[in-house]
């Protein structure tokens, strides 16, 4: 007879001493039985009312507690960080490392045999991920489900996707104010995150395909009924995993990383997914890098009809059949390890063999994709020696190779200095080329990649223009937008170099971003190049710049790499 695995929890609640006195004594809100023995699960939420993606999860935590206490465990939900993208300036991938310590020195430091993770808008999930993967007990997440779709004169409309949009036909004159202002009240009618395939969306996907949420935890709307029974679900699930001792490393293999990254090409996710992916994977020591997600998601046709890459949004691709259709299509077609474990104990491959797809306009078939070979597209070349990404699916084809000159600016604040003057020198043909705004330029890497278009190049009916920064961009925008250049500008990366004028030459289909600038050239350029100061001195900004890691490495801190475990802490009494 195997013998009982003994409880993690049972050094703080189990001994008849000193410490277990003092321990017990203070959770005595608690009946007596829950110190026999039963597994301490602990919910960590991201409930914050400055987080609206995120404020329905005061709930959903009730209903985990539910599921744990009937499945004999003993819940204990505790708060951190909380990040909302929607409010955080100067962008809330300043704080994912930081919240990833948080949830990594919260599950250590306490008693805790298994956690369940509620995580929604974007930023939270992989910090969520991170901080448990580098504790490795067994973990399941819960996502907290998109909102509904927008609703404006009689049509659907989509989160950010169309406040883009939107916001530029302001600027061509083609949209007034007043209209602008109504659309504001359409857009968010419900708890919930974004419900485009933005990044909040993407890593939803990308927990169900990395098998650490159980089938549908993706796209369940927020206000869906289904969305609590789920929980409920997941809060029996978390206390026969400590059990089993599934930890999260069983999980989160290579094997894994490679379906989600297969998943996020046919869903046309969010090109953040990349930068947190390979974060992920460092925490769990598994080998993955900006070339894995070029060759394994370039044959992946993207087949999800959703902004803003198609038409649908998150509430159409759930009642189509969800994440679980996508895998089962990738499945029949060669592009899914079928063995890989999920957190429900069954193989990805058993929980979807048999999934429905109710609606073929919005998941389309293998013969009619929405975009063939969609994914993300990796851009190397003398402007981006260590990788650039593109979103093929999101971008105008005829963009995808292109050669023009480039319109430069040194930070966000010259760019909205300078974009709306009828005088600057720009037309469709132009590249906009962004920098400083990349992990150490402009901590945190902010959205800003995708650039709104010159107003005189709007008003002339030009939708799309090639754009190119250090930055990150919004999952829930459009256009042909190449972004993450690693090195970035403020390391002293090519695109610091560039000027006014110089040619850039993009071939997608060849993989190559070029400036046609020579050796020498570059050379005498750099002898005369110098940092740019940062605004703020100290404190944790500091410490990010100090220790941040490049784009292509996931932006994780260099001392993070790796996992630390969940060994018990020294006794303090």
């Amino acid at each position: 007879m195997t013998p009982k695995k003994q409880l993690r929890s049972t050094a703080w609640f189990g001994s008849a001493d000193k410490d277990g006195f003092i321990h017990r004594s203070w959770m005595r809100s608690f009946p007596d039985e829950v110190f026999d023995g039963r597994p301490v699960i602990g919910i960590c939420n991201t409930w914050s009312e400055l987080t609206p993606c995120n404020a329905h999860f005061r709930e959903i935590a009730e209903r985990v507690k539910r599921g744990v206490w009937e499945a004999g465990g003993f819940p204990v939900e505790f708060p951190v960080t909380s990040l909302g993208e929607t409010n955080i300036r100067p962008t809330a991938m300043l704080l994912r490392n930081l919240v990833s310590m948080d949830v990594e020195e919260s599950i250590r430091g306490n008693p805790i045999d298994g956690v369940v993770l509620l995580c929604g808008c974007d930023k939270t999930t992989p910090a969520l991920i991170m901080g448990a993967a580098s504790c490795d007990l067994p973990t399941i997440v819960v996502s907290g489900g998109p909102m509904l779709n927008g609703k404006f004169r009689g049509r659907d409309i989509g989160s950010g996707t169309d406040v883009w949009r939107y916001s530029e036909e302001v600027k061509a004159g083609t949209m007034g104010l007043a209209e602008f202002r109504e659309a504001e009240t359409c857009m968010s009618r419900s708890a919930g995150h974004c419900m485009t395939m933005g990044t909040a969306s993407t890593m939803a996907c990308m927990v169900e395909a990395l098998g650490l949420g159980l089938p549908h935890n993706a796209a369940i709307p927020a206000s869906d009924s289904r969305r609590l029974v789920m929980a409920h679900h997941a809060g029996r699930r978390i206390v026969q995993m400590v059990h089993e001792d599934l930890r999260i490393s069983k999980i989160l293999t290579r094997e894994a990383f490679v379906n989600a990254i297969r998943v996020n090409g046919a869903v046309g996710g969010s090109t953040n997914a990349v930068i947190h992916s390979i974060a992920m994977a460092g925490r769990t020591e598994v080998e993955l890098d900006l070339n894995d997600w070029d060759t394994l998601g370039r044959k992946v046709d993207t087949l999800v009809n959703l902004m803003p890459s198609g038409q649908f949004l998150m509430e159409d691709f759930y009642y189509a059949g969800g994440l679980p259709a996508v895998i089962r299509s990738l499945g029949e077609n060669d592009l899914l390890h079928r063995h890989a474990l999920t957190v429900n104990g069954k193989t990805i491959w058993e929980n979807c063999c048999d999934a429905p797809n109710w609606n073929t306009d919005v998941i389309r078939t293998p013969d009619n994709p929405l975009t063939e070979s969609g994914g993300i597209a990796v851009l190397r070349g003398n402007l981006a020696p260590d990788g650039a990404v593109l979103k093929p699916s999101a971008a105008s084809p005829h963009l995808l190779v292109h050669r023009g000159p480039a319109v430069v600016f040194d930070s966000i604040e010259d760019y909205h200095a300078r974009i709306d003057d009828p005088d600057l020198v720009v037309d469709e043909n132009s590249v906009l080329v962004l920098r400083n705004c990349g992990p150490c330029g402009y901590p945190g890497m902010p959205e800003v990649g995708n650039m709104g278009l010159p107003p005189k190049v709007l008003r002339r009916g030009i939708k799309d223009m090639v754009r190119i920064s250090d930055a990150r961009m919004s999952g829930t925008a459009y256009g042909t937008v190449i972004l993450h250049v690693a090195p970035e500008a403020a390391v002293g990366g090519p695109l610091a170099l560039v000027n006014n004028g110089d040619i850039i030459d993009i071939d997608v289909p060849q993989r190559r971003l070029h400036l046609e600038v020579s050796d020498d050239v570059l050379a005498e350029r750099r002898l005369q190049w110098t940092a740019p100061e940062h605004a703020m001195k100290g404190g944790y900004q500091e410490l990010y710049r100090d220790r941040v890691t490049q784009a292509d490495k996931g932006a994780d801190f260099d001392f993070l790499k790796g996992c630390r475990g969940a060994g018990i802490p020294r006794e303090s009494h």
